[in-house]
């Protein structure tokens, strides 16, 4: 009984397999999931015109800034401005009393009249001893001493119009004016304060903001290519947000900075802005982004195609079977949007932009459809 009980088992077991194997074999499912194309995005490789960009961390400060002083003493009588105004050149800002300085003035050109009217006597003397002496009706002296008073007195004039000057400056600094257009910030003084010429704190600051400079430094490799598009004509620098979606204003580049910082090793530069609608700001950072050059009919492709691997960056092609190929690349210019295609693709062929994770080469894939094209900006590569 025990032997036919085991052996009862046995054929139960081998039984059982069977139906699994059979099961395995029948069963199309697995098969099919196989089988099944890899869902991708996908673009065309294609030519067209690419900017070249250099992008670096900029500071927007006033084209001229300058912290109006007092250069005489006295009280302000008078201020004539508004905190925030915007100004044109000679625009007054304050008047200081100038009761005391027109007073001075005055004073010194009625010194300049009674030493004018000495000079005349001097030189109407002068005039008739040049007579006398010839037929020797008077000193010799005396002749002398004329002359030499007359020089003395043309020199005592000369001091006096100095004077005169003099005060009349002084006069001048007791209304004091706007030195450029530009708009004034928050006043340090007030009606009746006193003022003095030595004062540190100034009355106003004023900042010329149309235009407006911008400092901003790239990496020292970046400085030949710099220095020799800048000989050949202007370079286009524009001031962006710092997530460099929004562009605030477009100017040029004017100046390479003479030095290399070598503690950070980069160059420093600076750019002209119009700033028409002031959304620039002195103390602003801004992400600057200049415009080195631009490649003609060269093929692109999305930078969201790019793969890297351990022999460099390739992709994945999408032949006209529907499977996928690895293809080495070798890049130009590449930045977050775009990639620039030396050697390794054609124009027209598809390259995968999503789903590359899934993918072998010669997986099946199904190309959806893609979304619009960004515009192409593209940064020098390292």
């Amino acid at each position: 009984m025990r032997k036919s009980y085991l052996a009862f088992l046995l054929i139960l077991a081998a039984g059982s397999g069977g139906a699994v194997w059979f099961g395995a074999r029948s069963s199309p499912v697995q098969g099919s999931e196989r089988a099944a194309p890899v869902p991708v995005g996908a673009i065309p490789a294609a030519r067209r015109d690419v900017p070249i960009y250099l992008y670096g961390l900029g500071n927007v400060q006033a084209y001229n800034s300058v912290l109006v002083r007092a250069q005489v003493d006295g009280q302000i009588t008078e201020v004539a401005f508004k905190e925030g105004q915007q100004l044109k050149a000679g625009d007054i800002l304050v008047k200081i009393d100038p009761r005391i300085y027109q007073a001075s003035l005055d004073q010194a050109v009625a010194k300049r009249a009674q030493d004018q009217a000495q000079l005349e006597n001097a030189r109407l003397d002068l005039k008739r001893y040049t007579s006398l002496i010839e037929k020797n009706s008077v000193a010799r002296q005396q002749f002398d001493t004329t002359q030499a008073q007359v020089a003395q007195l043309e020199a005592t004039v000369k001091g006096d119009e100095a004077l005169i000057e003099y005060a009349r400056v002084n006069l001048g600094y007791a209304t004091i004016r706007s030195p450029f257009d530009g708009r004034v910030g928050i006043r340090k003084i007030d009606l009746g304060n006193i003022v003095h010429a030595n004062d540190t704190n100034g009355i106003v600051t004023i900042t010329q903001t149309h235009p407006i400079s911008m400092l901003f430094t790239l990496p020292e490799d970046t400085l030949q290519d710099i220095a020799k598009m800048m000989a050949a004509g202007s370079l286009p620098v524009a001031a962006l947000s710092r997530d460099g979606k929004q562009q605030f204003d477009i100017g040029e580049l004017t100046l390479i900075d003479n030095a290399i910082d070598q503690t950070t090793g980069t160059i420093q530069l600076k750019a002209k802005l119009p700033n028409e609608d002031g959304l620039l700001w002195p103390g602003q950072f801004v992400m600057a982004r200049l415009h080195l050059s631009t490649l003609h009919d060269v093929l692109t492709i999305p930078a969201a195609a790019l793969q890297n691997g351990p022999d460099g960056s390739f992709t994945f092609l999408v032949k006209s079977d529907g499977a996928v190929e690895i293809r080495k690349l070798k890049l130009g210019p590449v930045n977050a949007e775009t990639a620039v295609v030396e050697a390794g693709l054609e124009d027209g062929d598809l390259v995968v932009t999503s789903g590359q994770y899934r993918l072998q080469p010669g997986s099946k894939v199904a190309v959806e459809a893609s979304p619009p094209e960004t515009p192409l900006m593209a940064s020098k590569r390292d």
